[in-house]
């Protein structure tokens, strides 16, 4: 079994991408400026949103990561494709 790729599927994963990245690039930067209120303010945010963002796509697309990070539903959905590195 397949999931059906929408133009929604992939709107939605490119905004949970870019969030991500927003995150990864705040990571770096707290790393060495680990006072800049405004900065972990804008990382808690972006860390809300993001999870939000993940709950909402894997509502409807399956999990998006592995080692019990993300739920699975019945039946075991990464046997299922695409996952979303492949696309």
């Amino acid at each position: 079994m397949s999931i059906v790729l929408d133009e929604q599927y992939y709107s939605k994963l490119e905004e949970l991408q870019a969030i991500s990245f927003a995150l990864v690039e705040l990571t770096l930067y707290l790393d060495t400026h680990p006072h800049d209120a405004q900065a972990i303010q804008q990382f808690n945010q972006l860390a809300m949103q993001q999870h939000q963002c993940r709950q909402a796509f894997e509502s409807l697309y399956g999990p998006t990561l592995q080692f019990g990070n993300s739920f699975s539903n019945y039946p075991w959905q990464w046997s299922q494709s695409p996952w979303p590195w492949q696309v």
